[in-house]
């Protein structure tokens, strides 16, 4: 046994699953190891079925989840070079809103012979966005009724949300929905198969679950969405709230077999890729504003006052971390349409070249890209190919180009597509600023800030210096800083931050020039924004054209 001690954090993605090995007294990152999910995202048919799904559908498999453990954990902890028994606790985070329909013990429903072949039983994927009329059902009633909770979410919930995900799974496969037991967020689902143990984190209980000052939406109001509905609190969500930084258990023996660490070792609660990074970036004062810039993009800070603001995601007391009003807003897509731009837009030209270079298409064409001027390329784009998560809440809406021409290049859209992930993030800070919650700092971390000319876009555009996170596994440092605290190796999960997290700070500087310039693109951005946005309904009328009606179980 060494005199140096540890802890794992496993970041649960989208594609993947890593585990990152962390030294507790500073925060070196020893070794990580990453498990890519055996199904991917479920977007055309289930498992070794040939119908298809709707559109807009995106499922998983929970036990690739578990195939994480198996498999990156043990493989990180000997790339390491420790002794496991040195490791004094495991921390998780997960995407959210991912939703498991689960029985009593925590087996979910796809699992079940009887339900693998119905696509409400599966676990549904923050990118699950076909809730939308479900959605705007709970928003319209809680509107209607003037619900109390619903100016704390900016005015309108989510499709990717619990509640609508549930509603969905009521209003098209009943049987689905009265045979779930529990309808468990995914990041609780893992700490569950951990230490055997089933408690809902605070985090998305208050920003995906509706929880506000120790209470979810009434049944009065729930009856009033829908008779049926009345009883989804008591019946399948509500449960035991664990606090961020304690533990929810400890590791069982089975998971101790799994992931090849000491029995009996704390186990964090469950938490969220995008606030797990806010103690990686040592950013848990008010005004910095984090953003884990992946295949989307979410927006998180700590802050001292409690606003109303338009569009956000959620303010919840605590939700990032003890004390602090942590707020939260987001993208999303912002990865994911740079890929879907790689994959279907670019001329076999650029791909030879880029192949003869030895560059990816990405950094090939950022270098093209990085040398035009600011509004060169007379383009602007709206960044809506997820939809739009804040500040109109709408995962209806859809992308679009303007100022297209016959002189317009690959090279041109790409990079009207990277100022226009920026000027969304501009929407959310100057929504921020507005209402009354300072933005002092845009911290970045995440995969996309490898690309500097991205990086160098975004502080033009917002107009703030902008830091970084140094860890390419920032999410798993947050959430082994995480475990740290659980396994009372600090105090609390600041402390454990402020030893064991780090950004680099104004890394990126805007350049006046380039400032001035985006102040122009930017307001024929806002222009474009308000006329699709909220000045007509063309983007819901071209997704309903030809769009088949939900179904249930498929046959």
């Amino acid at each position: 046994m060494s005199s140096e001690k540890y802890t794992v954090g496993v970041d649960f993605g989208t594609l993947s699953g890593r585990a990152l090995v962390v030294r507790v007294r500073d925060g070196a990152e020893l070794a990580a190891a990453e498990h890519l999910y055996e199904h991917a995202v479920l977007t055309e048919t289930l498992p070794g079925r040939a119908d298809r799904l709707p559109p807009q559908w995106a499922l998983q498999v929970p036990r690739d989840y578990v195939d994480v453990l198996r498999t990156a954990v043990p493989r990180a902890v000997a790339e390491a070079g420790i002794d496991p028994v040195d490791v004094i606790g495991i921390g998780t985070d997960f995407t959210a809103c991912t939703m498991v329909p689960v029985r009593a013990d925590g087996t979910p429903l796809c699992e079940l012979a009887e339900f693998a072949d119905r696509p409400h039983a599966y676990a549904k994927l923050w990118r699950h966005h076909s809730p939308q009329s479900q959605a705007d059902r709970i928003n319209a009633v809680a509107a209607q009724r003037n619900e109390s909770w619903l100016p704390r979410y900016g005015g309108l919930i989510s499709s990717e949300w619990e509640f609508a995900k549930a509603l969905e799974i009521l209003d098209e496969d009943p049987a689905v929905y009265a045979a779930m037991d529990h309808f468990v967020e995914a990041a609780d689902w893992i700490v569950w198969q951990l230490c055997g143990t089933y408690v809902r984190n605070a985090c998305t209980a208050g920003y995906k679950g509706i929880r506000q000052d120790g209470h979810y939406p009434s049944r009065e109001f729930l009856a009033a969405v829908r008779p049926e509905f009345a009883d989804f609190v008591t019946d399948k969500l509500e449960h035991r709230i664990g606090r961020l930084g304690e533990p929810a258990g400890t590791l069982t023996a089975q998971a101790a077999q799994w992931t090849r660490l000491p029995a009996g070792i704390p186990v964090a609660v469950g938490n969220v890729d995008a606030h797990v990074t806010v103690a990686a970036a040592d950013a848990l004062e008010p005004g910095a504003l984090v953003a884990i810039m992946g295949t989307s993009t979410c927006h998180v800070m700590n802050s001292d006052v409690l606003r109303e603001v338009p569009g956000m995601c959620g303010v919840v007391l605590d939700g990032i971390s003890s004390g602090s009003w942590g707020y939260e807003a987001g993208q999303s897509g912002v990865g994911d349409i740079f890929g879907w731009f790689v994959d279907n837009c670019v001329p076999e030209s650029h791909q030879a070249e880029a192949r003869r270079r030895g560059l990816s298409l990405h950094q090939y064409l950022s270098e093209l890209a990085g040398r035009q001027g600011v509004g060169e390329h007379g383009l602007i784009a709206l960044d809506w190919h997820s939809g739009n998560r804040s500040v109109l809440v709408d995962h209806e809406l859809s992308g679009v180009m303007v100022g297209q021409t016959l002189a317009t290049t690959c090279v041109d859209m790409y990079r009207a597509l990277l100022e226009a992930t920026a000027f969304g993030t501009r929407m959310i800070v100057e929504t921020f600023v507005r209402s009354g919650v300072p933005v002092t700092e845009l911290v970045v971390a995440g995969g996309l800030l490898k690309n500097s000319l991205l990086m160098q876009i975004y502080a033009d555009a917002v107009g703030l210096p902008l830091s970084v996170v140094p860890s390419p596994q920032a999410p798993a440092l947050g959430s082994a800083i995480h475990a740290a605290a659980a396994a009372g190796a600090f105090a609390d999960v600041p402390a454990a931050a402020h030893q064991m997290g780090t950004r680099i700070r104004n890394a990126y500087t805007p350049i006046p020039a380039n400032v001035a310039a985006y102040e122009q693109l930017y307001r024929e951005y806002v222009a474009a924004y308000e006329w699709f946005g909220r000045g007509n309904g063309m983007m819901r009328r071209l997704r309903r054209i030809g769009t088949p009606q939900p179904v249930g179980a498929l046959s």
